[in-house]
């Protein structure tokens, strides 16, 4: 009994180590200019940009479940599945050109757009100059504070949105002096009565057809508020908060939201009379205790000291040289922001983070601010189950059953299979799973029915990071059968390989060859891509079905006959069937090394030497999204250096009024990712990135400091997790793990590589075990 007194206490110990990461604060010398720069807030379903002006502190709204359109129509192109004959045929007559005119008949209409919600604008009618401004964002209490002095007197600001109060919240302090508005892009009206503004409205569109909202804000105060028109005016007051609650219409994926919404008028109106009986403090303390029940089961040090920089952050960002303990700060920073912008904008139900995570400014969102499924909304949810937030990959399961749902009617149509579902390369809060392209895009990224097979990875993750078989039997197996069931169908003998299986028509996502005749072009036959992506699925569920009990033999015979990989001239793993060439040698995606990284099938030597010259082939320079996806290949290949190199890349400035060069992404002043513009997955991948530099866990093995780089020579960190259902704390010094807890959620044996040296654990379940270090 007193051996594992004394075991729990060294574990503790360590832990605690691990908790003196530095305070996590974004810290700003200005109000924002741009969306860029601004500070962004979010409970999951109700998020906000706070810009923290002084005579205008502009804040953007935004509701995840506010989108244009309605449920999709399952009849629509129920004859399309026609073409894929004459698609097949022309393919392997090698006639490409007419492939490709013929794909267009094979899509459907693009996704609906996410929209902003609401501009709220705080004026200040004080008179005076201002001095001495700062605003901050605390990843630590996920609270924006910011506060300046007019006239000699200090205002003090606060900010929160809070999912236990389903609210957000601003407290303003000092001489308030202030006129209070709210706005919209989408249409709205608003009126204002006693300390109360109610704004109501719908999606752009046909009224009719579309997702209908209701915003209300109601101020407290000691001061006097006068309401006129659409605006509020609160003079005199010392102290002031203002709520903000807002619902939708929106009732689900198959739900009208008009014909059959929700009572969002109602639900608003509830939530607003829940904050008569609370106060600020009340509130943000909530708000704080349920944050941080996520937020702090990871916490990492990466040497030097573990005081906050005095630069503001784009100042630091700018300055950023990879050297110093500056340096390990921001890279610390960056990964937690990761963590905190998942928590920030994942917990609805059925309806995940998005491109734009929750956080948009534009009534036309960059790429519709929808769901990308052939890589995007994966990446979104690389960091959830390895940095202890699972609980944030929950959407994904409604959503994926959703895509289920109305993907079983979109085979039938566009690709005339009726067993199992499959999605396409985009999809929206109503789940849509055609063919994109409105038959006049390019079929590299309209014609992809790949999106299921991909996302379902998700699902599975969820299962061996957590060891949860009940899960897996109601959740995900039944789902990740569906996507490969289509894809037994959808994989056909190659006329010109006897025994082989490859998918036709075929395509690599928005990516485009050049043949051996010269021709460039986007359909193929057996692109890697599709090969990679059905390769992992099969295997998934091959292993799935082990536990579930069921039958696999139609899996693993499929599996012996998938066109196998090859290795081009260049010593490149090839993307195409054939050894052709890229027409942008440089191009963003790698689709067809999702065998190595988010998947890991890809483990023959000779393989991963093609993947690292594919990697090498394609240089440094991509978009944010791309270059967060590069860290996490680099660290599967084990080079510790070049992953380094890629996450430094990722940190390179981006101006906010920088343009859209699609080949130099990085990050912008308030750490949001630039593609550009701005596309959260980025962020999310170089969470991921970090994590897949200090802890791997494939095939029973877990490997502490896998791809650390020198730079990152002393460390600690607290809360990890490993495939198995592991959780992992463990310091090191001069690139050699010194100190190291595991903590099992069952009873069995661990199979751990720490310095080099593999070793078998024995684990209880809960009880945090002390490694002894080789």
């Amino acid at each position: 009994m007193r051996r594992h007194a004394i075991l729990a206490f060294l574990a503790f110990t360590l832990i605690a180590t691990a908790q003196q990461q530095a305070p996590m604060t974004l810290q700003f010398d200005r109000p924002a200019d741009f969306f860029e720069e601004s500070l962004p807030i979010g409970n999951g379903k109700l998020g906000a940009l706070v810009y923290g002006g002084t005579d205008d502190n502009i804040i953007y709204l935004n509701d995840i479940t506010l989108w244009t359109g309605k449920p999709i129509d399952r009849s629509m192109d129920k004859d399309a599945h026609q073409w894929i004959p004459k698609i097949r045929e022309a393919l392997f007559n090698e006639d490409y050109e007419q492939a490709d005119k013929l794909q267009l008949h094979v899509q459907g209409p693009n996704s609906q757009y996410f929209q902003p919600l609401a501009t709220l604008h705080i004026k200040d009618l004080s008179l005076g100059a201002v001095s001495n401004y700062h605003r901050s964002l605390s990843l630590d209490s996920a609270v924006i504070s910011d506060r300046y002095v007019r006239n000699g007197l200090p205002v003090t600001r606060e900010y929160f949105a809070s999912s236990p109060d389903n609210l957000i919240a601003i407290r303003m302090r000092g001489n308030i002096n202030c006129r209070i508005a709210l706005t919209a892009q989408i249409p709205h009206q608003v009126k204002a009565h006693a300390a109360q503004l109610t704004m109501t409205g719908h999606a752009t569109g046909d009224p009719q057809q579309s997702i209908h909202y209701c915003t209300m804000l109601r101020v407290k105060t000691d001061g006097m508020v006068t309401a006129a028109d659409s605006s509020l005016t609160i003079s005199g007051a010392k102290e002031a908060v203002v709520y903000i609650v807002n619902e939708t219409s929106f009732n689900g994926f198959d739900k009208h939201p008009v014909a059959e919404g929700a009572d969002y008028l109602g639900k608003a109106t509830d939530d607003l009379w829940h904050t008569e009986n609370i106060t600020f403090d009340e509130a943000r303390t909530r708000h704080i205790t349920d944050y941080c029940q996520y937020y702090d089961r990871v916490k990492l040090k990466l040497g030097g000291s573990a005081d906050v920089p005095r630069l503001t952050t784009d100042r630091l960002l700018k300055e950023y040289t990879g050297q110093g303990d500056a340096s390990r700060y921001l890279e610390t920073l960056y990964f937690q922001y990761g963590r905190y912008l998942l928590i920030a904008s994942s917990r609805t139900p059925s309806v995940p983070a998005n491109l734009q995570g929750l956080w948009t400014t534009h009534l036309w969102s960059p790429w519709r601010g929808n769901y990308t499924i052939n890589i995007n909304l994966e990446e979104n949810y690389w960091p959830a189950f390895v940095a202890n937030l699972a609980e944030m990959a929950e959407p994904v399961d409604g959503f994926v059953n959703a895509l289920a749902e109305n993907g079983r009617y979109m085979s039938s149509n566009y690709y005339g299979i009726s067993r199992g579902w499959s999605a396409g390369h985009n999809s929206d809060i109503w789940a849509m799973a055609n063919p994109v392209g409105e038959k006049r895009e390019k079929p590299e990224w309209s014609n992809w029915p790949m999106g299921g097979a991909w996302l379902v990875e998700t699902l599975w993750e969820h299962y061996l990071f957590t060891g949860d078989e009940a899960y897996l039997r109601q959740v995900a197996f039944p789902l990740m059968k569906g996507a490969a069931d289509f894809c037994l169908d959808w994989l056909i003998e190659n006329p010109k390989q006897d025994g082989e299986l490859i998918t036709a028509p075929s395509t690599s996502p928005e990516n485009e060859y050049v043949t051996d005749r010269g021709y460039h072009g986007m359909t193929c036959y057996g692109g890697t891509a599709d090969m990679a992506i059905i390769r992992e699925l099969f295997q998934n569920v091959i292993a799935a079905s082990k536990v579930c009990g069921t039958n696999a033999t139609a899996y693993k015979n499929a599996l012996k006959r998938l066109h196998p990989y090859t290795v081009g001239k260049e010593g490149d793993l090839n993307e195409w069937y054939h050894d052709w060439r890229d027409y942008d040698p440089h191009h963003r995606h790698q689709s067809h090394l999702i065998g190595l990284y988010p998947g890991s099938h890809l483990t023959d030597p000779a393989l991963l030497k093609a993947c690292e010259q594919t990697l090498l082939q394609k240089g440094d320079e991509s978009t944010g999204w791309s270059t967060g996806w590069r860290i996490n290949l680099w660290a599967r290949l084990h080079n510790a250096a070049q992953a380094y190199h890629i996450y430094q890349k990722l940190l390179t400035y981006i101006s906010p009024s920088g343009g859209t060069n699609y080949h130099h992404g990085g990050t912008y002043p308030n750490l949001m990712d630039a593609h550009p513009p701005f596309q959260i997955d980025g962020n999310f991948g170089g969470t991921a990135g970090v994590c897949e530099m200090l802890v791997q866990s494939q095939h029973g093995v877990i490997e502490l400091l896998p791809a650390c780089p020198t730079a990152w020579s002393d460390g600690t960190v607290s809360g990890l997790c490993a495939r198995g259902g592991y959780e992992l704390s463990f310091s090191w010094h001069d690139g050699k793990v010194t100190e190291c807890t595991v903590k099992a959620r069952r009873n069995g044996i661990a199979t751990l590589l720490v310095n080099g040296k593999e070793m078998k654990q024995k684990l209880k379940a809960g009880l945090p075990t002390i490694i002894n270090i080789p």
